[in-house]
């Protein structure tokens, strides 16, 4: 279900706020928030010269633990919180003219404050979604993922459970978070303005405590690609 209304939000605005005016919630709904309303209220906004590619390089660069490929102004890169993606995440699109968001410096931590701000406003309790538009290495399109969570997991680890024949799953560990994420984002088209989707009717059983970093960010040892 998508909220709409949501104005357009500025550094220091409680999202949680926003959320809780324009949208009834109920126990157990799962709050989906577009990464670009968190940057901006956190302060992750910078401004910059749209016609220098340099400084927006450098940009990437800081915003960067490692470049993995490069073509012309566009980058692969992994960020400081682990995430492969183009440009270390940095979005031009839905901002100011001269103005490029970062992503949030924590954004479990993100998730995790919008989570707690609308317990306190409204006693349910419920849990939280950061997310992002990222490409897929080798596949076209691009889908959004959690790039932070509070209060849901985001692995279900099906390992040790058997199939309908009977077989043992032996590696077989769904992204709750990021199917959510992408199913969200069916009703919150880039040309209209909703920046918040709820998605109501999870299976209870997904609710703990939980982080992005901690559950869905592999393990290099892990990484057959590096």
């Amino acid at each position: 279900m998508p909220v709409a209304g949501i104005p357009e939000v500025r550094s220091g605005d409680d999202i949680s706020d926003l959320i809780v005016e324009h949208f009834v919630l109920r126990e157990l709904d799962v709050v989906v928030v577009t990464q670009k309303i968190v940057s901006k209220s956190e302060g992750r906004v910078v401004h910059i010269d749209e016609s220098d590619d340099a400084g927006f390089l450098d940009l990437v660069e800081k915003e960067s633990k490692r470049t993995l490929r490069r073509r012309g102004t566009l980058r692969i890169t992994e960020t400081h919180h682990g995430f492969v993606c183009a440009n270390a995440g940095i979005d031009r699109s839905n901002t100011e003219i001269g103005t490029v968001t970062l992503l949030p410096k924590d954004p479990d931590r993100s998730a995790h404050r919008i989570r707690q701000g609308i317990f306190r406003k409204t006693g349910i309790n419920i849990a939280v979604i950061v997310t992002d538009t990222f490409g897929r290495t080798w596949r076209n399109g691009v889908t959004d993922v959690a790039i932070g969570i509070s209060g849901l997991g985001a692995i279900a680890d099906l390992r040790g459970l058997h199939d309908a024949n009977g077989r043992e799953l032996k590696a077989t560990e769904i992204c709750i978070a990021d199917e959510i994420a992408a199913a969200a984002d069916l009703v919150k088209p880039k040309s209209r303005q909703i920046p918040v989707v709820v998605v109501r009717g999870l299976d209870s059983i997904h609710f703990r405590e939980s982080s992005v970093k901690s559950e869905v960010i592999r393990n290099p040892k892990q990484d057959l690609f590096r």
